[in-house]
């Protein structure tokens, strides 16, 4: 059983999936975090895995940038492999002075400027909210670290490089930071009734201008990955 993007066979992708934008960061955590690993996709160059972590069978797939590449590989995955617990680990830019690079935001729901909600013909506007068990699950491995994050709404842009700057617009509401995937992994979700979480760790500040290397962000995110891979 494939589809257009993933090429592997019934069974070979666990109920519970990681899914890093960059597939680079999928092979980065097959290879560093989890045993007796196999590679089920090379599509696309879109890495993906299967493995154990502590015992425990996941699975870690490459997405893509944008929620319609997101969009296509968290449909696959729910409706024709039967992921049931999606976990996003990604970056984000932080929209708040509070929110500080290297801090990991858990996005309780994500705000979207994309049209990606107009296909399931809502009579209004969709919540895009997680789900809320992988969510405090999340935080409480958070807590138990002791590590630096933040719970609550982020917006999932469509455009990288916005012209009219309307990303601004958004800490007026309170929206933490900004990223590019989570919204139509939310919506995904909910439609298919299985659960979804975006994490995404601060790379960079749109308030303050400061940024980190990849480099420095491959180090930063192994919190991240290592909270994912226990709550998955």
């Amino acid at each position: 059983m494939s589809t257009p993007h993933i090429s592997a066979k019934k069974g070979e992708i666990a109920e519970s999936i990681l899914l890093p934008g960059d597939p680079l960061r999928a092979k980065f955590i097959a290879e560093n975090f989890l045993e007796n690993v196999t590679q089920y996709n090379t599509i696309r160059n879109m890495l993906g895995f299967t493995g154990e972590y502590k015992g425990k069978r996941v699975s870690v797939q490459g997405t893509g940038m944008g929620m319609p590449s997101m969009g296509i590989y968290s449909y696959e995955l729910i409706h024709f492999y039967g992921c049931k617990n999606l976990i996003r680990v990604g970056t984000a830019g932080a929209l708040l002075e509070s929110v500080k690079v290297g801090s990991i935001v858990f996005a309780q729901a994500a705000c979207t400027d994309s049209n990606y909600a107009s296909q399931f013909e809502m009579p209004g506007t969709l919540a895009a909210i997680a789900s809320y068990n992988l969510l405090e699950a999340g935080v409480n491995e958070a807590k138990k670290r002791e590590l630096s994050y933040h719970v609550g709404n982020v917006v999932s842009a469509d455009v990288f490089y916005n012209a009219a700057g309307t990303a601004l617009k958004w800490p007026k509401m309170g929206v933490l930071a900004v990223e590019m995937e989570a919204a139509a992994l939310y919506m995904n979700a909910l439609y298919a009734n299985v659960n979804a979480l975006c994490l995404a760790t601060i790379s960079d500040s749109v308030v303050t201008g400061e940024s980190t290397s990849p480099e420095v962000r491959e180090k930063m995110f192994t919190d991240m990955m290592e909270i994912a891979l226990t709550i998955a």
